[in-house]
């Protein structure tokens, strides 16, 4: 059964970045830092088929993520191979982007946020190694990526490669949703949760304070004030989540746009930026600027207007690479049963995250067969 708290702090986190790359207000880092909400629900959920699945869900796991891409990679790298992109092997990176592929002058905009996918190749690939570490020394390697990030931060190493920063920015929140399905941070007791993130949240402020970027507080010029206050956030957001969230479908227009969202929050992420690229110059000429909040509005609507019109040409490729019969928009039969993979099984159990009291370390039979470019993108 979905945890439909989790899917609407999904929901949020997706419409949360899109509106932010629209209208680049820096508050909103502060107010919800969605990218590492995103990672840490994706870090449960990953710990979730690995005790199902074993090692084979690292394949598993990558079969849901790339297709999107590659549909994005199929139009965009021809146009781009045509407006002055090198063909050189390094466009290979497109189809397996473990390290940042190359780009134009304005694919390095528009396909900006791709840098996700490189992370969370890269976590995929660590989690079965992490989790078994994590299991083990729990504090330790929960803690090793925020050593990492300050110790770059400080200047202890210099010129570290972008995905080793990476991973001390967002790699924590990854192993704090190791902690939420093994229901560690549910088992802190509200004195010991509360106190803790209101240290990580203090220690994060003030690291923003004294730290500030060129577009001022805006936690993608601060990794180590990003990972710090989101580690806060995620804490409380997550560590208390409800176990359901049944009032999320009482409202049937809510239920099913946070159930769309959800099915289709990877194509939304890909497309969303170029669309807002595109509209840029063709909105100011009409006079819509950034200081003028219903040119912001109009912005935003026809970027989620774009949105939705590309995932009901493209969306349902997330449910062919989910296992998943294709639908143009989601959730118009009842749920049913489903495998790791997101397949159907008739019946077979699925995977749980949190995982059920008692059974967070011991992993489940395995089951048949069955989610670059360097901007301020996140």
């Amino acid at each position: 059964m979905r945890n439909r708290y989790l899917d609407l702090l999904r929901f949020l986190a997706i419409i949360r970045v899109v509106v932010y790359h629209v209208t680049g207000w820096a508050t909103l880092t502060l107010l919800f830092p969605a990218m590492s909400v995103m990672f840490a629900l994706a870090g449960s959920l990953m710990a979730a088929s690995l005790d199902r699945s074993g090692v084979p869900a690292v394949g598993r796991r990558l079969r849901r993520l790339l297709p999107s891409l590659w549909v994005v990679a199929a139009i965009f790298v021809p146009a781009m191979l045509l407006t002055g992109l090198p063909l050189t092997p390094k466009v290979l990176l497109w189809a397996f982007p473990v390290a940042d592929p190359p780009a134009n002058y304005w694919g390095s905009l528009a396909l900006s946020v791709i840098w996700y996918l490189r992370d969370y190749l890269w976590f995929v690939f660590a989690s079965p190694l992490a989790l078994w570490l994590f299991r083990r020394a729990p504090w330790p390697t929960l803690l090793a990526p925020y050593a990492l990030l300050a110790a770059i931060e400080v200047g202890m190493l210099p010129n570290a490669p972008t995905v080793l920063r990476d991973f001390g920015l967002y790699f924590g929140a990854w192993l704090l949703g190791f902690a939420h399905h093994d229901g560690l941070l549910r088992r802190m007791a509200t004195r010991v949760l509360v106190p803790t993130a209101l240290a990580l949240g203090a220690a994060g402020a003030a690291w923003i304070v004294t730290h500030p970027g060129p577009r001022g507080y805006d936690l993608n010029d601060m990794p180590l004030g990003n990972a710090l206050w989101s580690a806060a956030f995620v804490l409380v957001a997550i560590g208390r989540a409800p176990a359901s969230a049944a009032w999320v479908d009482r409202n049937a227009l809510l239920g099913r746009a946070v159930t769309v969202l959800n099915r289709r929050a990877l194509t939304a992420y890909l497309w969303h930026m170029p669309f807002v690229v595109a509209l840029t110059p063709l909105v100011d000429v009409v006079g819509w600027s950034h200081q003028d909040p219903v040119g912001l509005a109009i912005r935003v609507a026809l970027v989620f207007a774009l949105v939705g019109v590309v995932t009901l040409l493209v969306g349902w490729v997330e449910d062919v690479a989910a296992g998943r019969p294709p639908e143009l928009l989601p959730g118009g039969r009842p749920p049913t049963a489903a495998r790791p993979g997101g397949a159907p099984t008739g019946g077979a159990v699925v995977p749980v995250s949190p995982a059920p009291a008692g059974q967070a370390m011991v992993p489940a039979p395995r089951a048949p067969e069955e989610y670059t470019i360097k901007l301020s993108a996140r």
